[in-house]
């Protein structure tokens, strides 16, 4: 085994004790020293990131392949769950905001059922990784960019960017090329900072539920308390990252569009 890789799993091994065994991590040990294991304990958090986008798609695909004017449950109930988020995106963004319930929603239960996936015998959270909570922080960043693109133009982004230089301060092209690089890594800085929050908060759970199985019989009552506190968290953490989510696109579409107006 190449020291690079001893060092992967030597620094998997270690978060491994802050967290529950799950298939992938049983099954890295099965294989252990071999270069399969290796690639599991690489690919663990990718495994089962793609595990719930699969799931998430098989619902979808579910609900919509016999919709109807009455719906069945899983219909109805996914209806009723759409026009939240709806209505959660357009009260901040107005009803032009709409096109973008597509894009937070998807974000919104994507994290959501990643959180609540580690509450399942043998799973993982993946948000418990950093790599997959930048993952989406760069998503967001990358989209908003390009939506401030879009919105503004190259011209009205860059002006945006750079500060909106005006009279004697356009003319010395030092100030306005340093606003616009400041502002640029602040918008990088704005998700990642989401990514750090909700991963930090995501490990965090799945080390106390840890903890608590560790006391066997005893650690019952704490366990099932910690199982309550990370479900009451996993819904805060995704609600928290689509609102802000939401907000930063708030803030480089053109101010007509999210005055809320009615259409």
């Amino acid at each position: 085994m190449s020291q690079e890789a001893h060092s992967v799993v030597i620094s998997h091994s270690t978060q491994q004790h802050a967290e529950l065994p799950n298939l992938i991590s049983i099954l890295a040990e099965k294989f252990h020293g071999s270069r399969f294991a290796e690639y599991l304990h690489i690919w663990e958090n990718v495994i089962f990131s793609v595990i719930i986008a699969a799931l998430l798609s098989f619902v979808a695909y579910r609900a919509t392949k016999k919709a109807g004017l009455v719906p069945g449950r899983l219909q109805g109930f996914l209806e009723i769950l759409v026009s939240a988020i709806d209505d959660f995106v357009c009260g901040i963004l107005g009803h032009h905001g709409r096109k973008f319930t597509p894009f937070i929603g998807t974000l919104f239960l994507y994290i959501l059922t990643m959180n609540l996936f580690g509450l399942i015998p043998l799973m993982k959270s993946s948000t418990s990784s950093l790599s997959t909570t930048v993952a989406l922080a760069i998503c967001v960043f990358i989209y908003v960019q390009y939506t401030a693109i879009k919105e503004n133009g190259v011209r009205g982004y860059i002006d945006h960017m750079m500060g909106k230089p005006r009279g004697i301060i356009a003319f010395t092209v030092f100030i306005p090329v340093l606003i616009f690089a400041i502002h640029l890594v602040s918008e990088l800085v704005r998700p990642l900072s989401l990514a750090l929050r909700l991963r930090s908060n995501v490990w965090a759970e799945d080390a106390l539920l840890s903890v608590a199985a560790s006391f066997g019989i005893a650690g019952v009552p704490l366990f099932i308390f910690s199982m309550l506190l990370t479900v009451l968290s996993s819904f805060i953490q995704a609600t928290v990252f689509a609102l802000l989510s939401t907000i930063y696109f708030a803030l480089v579409l053109p101010y007509k569009e999210h005055q809320g107006e009615k259409g």
